[in-house]
This record gives structure tokens, C-alpha cells and sequence, in this order.
């Protein structure tokens, strides 16, 4: 399962935003079920950020997103209010 959280991050908060999602990758990289995450920013549109996050199921992403909230709630204004939750169809070894 992946899982996108993208965040609009104006270019004043950035540093800030960046540190804090790398704090949010280190709590849910120590939950059950995770396989692996990332931090990035788009280079057409640098105020679009993402954090993206691959799990074993939807129930471990959820539980997780549970032990992160108070590390996630500072950065909670900046969310962009979207489905984050995707099932794997495909992938390319």
C-alpha cells in the first residue's frame, strides 16, 4: 500500500516543514508494517511537498497515522485535504 500526504509548504516554512516531516518518516518508519518512506518537493511547483510512505496494508498505514498525530499536527494547516491511501496495482522489479 502507498500511502502521498502532500502538503502547499510556503517558502518561508520550508526548512521548518522539512525538518518536521523527517521527525513524522522516523515515527512511522518504527511502526509495524512499514516498508519505506520518503520526503519530496516538486520542481515545477516548489511549494507542493509530499511525504510518501509504503506500507505492508491500509490497517498498518492507519495505525501509524494514529502513533504520528502529535507530530503531524503542527504541519495539519498545510495538508491538502485529499484521499493519501493507494492500493498497489503494479509495479516494475
Amino acid at each position: 500500500m502507498l500511502a502521498v500526504i502532500r502538503y502547499t509548504v510556503p517558502a518561508a516554512r520550508a526548512e521548518e516543514f522539512a525538518e518536521q516531516a523527517r521527525v513524522i518518516l522516523g515515527t512511522l518508519a518504527a511502526q509495524a508494517g512499514y516498508l519505506g518512506g520518503r520526503i519530496g518537493r516538486s520542481v515545477d511547483e516548489p511549494d507542493l511537498w509530499a511525504l510518501v510512505s509504503e506500507w505492508e496494508g491500509a490497517g498498518f498505514y492507519r495505525r501509524a497515522l494514529s502513533a504520528a498525530r502529535m507530530e503531524m499536527y503542527p504541519l495539519m494547516t498545510l495538508m491538502i485535504n485529499e484521499p493519501s491511501a493507494f492500493e498497489i496495482l503494479g509495479t516494475n522489479p
